[in-house]
């Protein structure tokens, strides 16, 4: 991954080509707007500047350090149909009883994390947020990522001090 800083037309030509030239400028428009909505609030989140970003032809990943937690920002492509998402890894798995676990991290999914939540992904539990791109505002946006910052730090060490596991760091 390389670091990145913030620019207004750093991805104004990774939106796919349509036939009608005027729905191709909009699409390149919205690609623009939302590669640099996601670097704004990295950038606002990320007072460390640990931030660096991953681009393919399918995409983009962002990693950044907030707090105590590495947060990740997948972009999966440029059009509605494709997704962003957020996430964090808070504890590592197997975890000392995992039955509390599981009950608590869905009490926790009832009433503490708002539109995100948390997961397993490879053996990590994680805090997550994952949306389209159809009617995505830029306010959405900041908010996912902020959730998923938020709450991933704020849980981190309490769920690795009460269950064991941990991350490698």
């Amino acid at each position: 991954m390389t670091s990145f800083q913030s620019s207004p037309s750093s991805a104004s030509n990774q939106a796919p080509s349509g036939d009608d030239p005027t729905n191709q400028q909009a699409d390149n428009t919205t690609a623009a707007n939302v590669v640099d909505v996601i670097e704004t609030v990295i950038n606002s989140l990320d007072s460390d500047n640990t931030a660096m970003v991953s681009q393919t032809e399918g995409g983009y990943v962002w990693k950044f350090k907030y707090g105590t937690v590495e947060v990740f920002v997948q972009l999966t492509g440029l059009t509605n149909d494709d997704t962003i998402s957020a996430w964090s890894a808070v504890l590592k798995l197997p975890a000392k009883d995992e039955a509390k676990l599981t009950r608590k991290l869905l009490e926790l999914n009832w009433s503490g994390t708002l539109e995100a939540r948390f997961a397993i992904l490879n053996d990590q539990v994680v805090v997550l947020s994952t949306r389209s791109l159809a009617d995505l505002s830029p306010g959405e946006i900041s908010r996912a990522i902020t959730l998923v910052a938020t709450i991933a730090d704020e849980q981190d060490e309490p769920l690795q001090a009460e269950f064991g596991g941990g991350l490698s760091r």
